[in-house]
Order: structure tokens, then sequence, then C-alpha cells
């Protein structure tokens, strides 16, 4: 009778112990469920966005080389670009127009492709009424180019403000060792300015809003 008891106590130790044993292993086994992972883009869009991040902390010089009149206003101001906030999922790239530090353009990825949106500020760093409007990728693009098409909520916003020939707006980004250029286009409208990657420049004010 003794030995059936000792045996039955050993038994529950062992399960006990055992017991332990799982419990100990779960508290120390890392949890990974709510783990943040970045979108998983296509290859073209990857390299895309990488060749930009490349560039992070860089400003660069640009000029109009688009022929619309609409632009002259830009011909005779100072463009920069700056590579100024770079995260694996993110990048902020103010667009400064000689003293002019309202705009910075946002490119972000999403589980779609990539997004561009442009964040429009007033010198108090207050939104624009005209802002965060752009556009995601319609497809897979290339290294080189991206295009972004308007979205509908930019749709909105552009006819609530009277620019209903901007609804159709398309936004392109294209990017090489040497060169990366804006571009918007729509019917009867092209925009484009190149940016000279081989010659940074000093850095730029900190564009309203992002101080």
């Amino acid at each position: 009778m003794f030995f059936i008891e000792f045996s039955m106590e050993n038994i529950m130790k062992t399960i006990t112990l055992t017991r332990l044993g799982i419990v100990g292993l779960m508290m120390a086994t890392p949890v990974f469920a709510h783990a943040a992972t970045e979108p998983a883009l296509a290859m073209a869009q990857e390299t895309f966005f990488n060749q930009l991040a490349s560039h992070c902390g860089k400003a660069f010089a640009g000029k109009v080389v688009s022929t619309d009149s609409a632009d002259a206003a830009f011909r005779d101001k100072a463009l920069v670009m700056h590579v100024r906030e770079c995260s694996d999922t993110e990048l902020k790239i103010p667009f400064h127009v000689g003293d002019d530090h309202s705009r910075t353009w946002v490119i972000t990825k999403t589980t779609q492709g990539l997004r561009l949106k442009h964040d429009h500020r007033h010198q108090d760093g207050t939104e624009d009424k005209v802002t965060m409007y752009g556009g995601d990728t319609a497809s897979v693009g290339s290294s080189q180019k991206q295009s972004f098409p308007i979205d509908q909520a930019s749709i909105d916003n552009f006819m609530q403000n009277g620019l209903t020939k901007s609804v159709t707006n398309v936004w392109h980004m294209e990017v090489t060792p040497s060169t990366f250029s804006y571009l918007l286009t729509r019917e009867n409208r092209h925009f484009q300015v190149d940016f000279d990657l081989s010659q940074p420049q000093p850095l730029p004010p900190a564009p309203w809003g992002h101080e």
C-alpha cells in the first residue's frame, strides 16, 4: 500500500513539474502575433522605393523641363527636393519652391503597392484646405517609374475647392542613378521637374508644419 502511495505521489509531482515546465516555456517564448510587418511589394516597386530611400538626408536642385505656360512661376524660383524623413514603409520629401516651403511629397507602402500624397501647409503649420491629395499605383510600374492616378478622396477635395480641371490628374515619379523626375499629367497639361542626383545641395529649411 505504501509503495502504491509513494508511486502516486511521484507521479503527481512529475505531472506538476511537467505542467510548470510547459508554463515556463510558454512564458519564456516570445509572442510574435502582433509584430508589425511591412507590406510586401512587387520587386519593381520595392526597388523604386529603395532607390529613393538611398538618398535619405540629402537635398538636390531641380529645374522645370516642361514648356506649359502655367509653369512660368516655377522657372524663376530655386527648386529643391529634400529626402528628409525615411522609414521602411514611408518617405517624406519636401519640395521647396523659392521661399515657399509648403509642399511635402509622402510616399507610402500599402498592401496594394505605393501611394503618393501631397501634404500642403500654411506658414504657421496648419493644413491647407487642399492637402493630402494624390493616389495609389494601379500597376506594378517599373524600378525606374511609378504612376499614381488620382483617388476618389482627392477628386472630392478638388471638386469642393473648385479645381475641376484637376480631377483627372496622374502623378508620376521617375528615378535613375543621376536624375529624379516629378511629373503631373492630364489632358492638355504636362508639368515636369528634373532634379540632379549627382550634386547634393545644402539642406533647405524644414518644411512648414514639419519643424
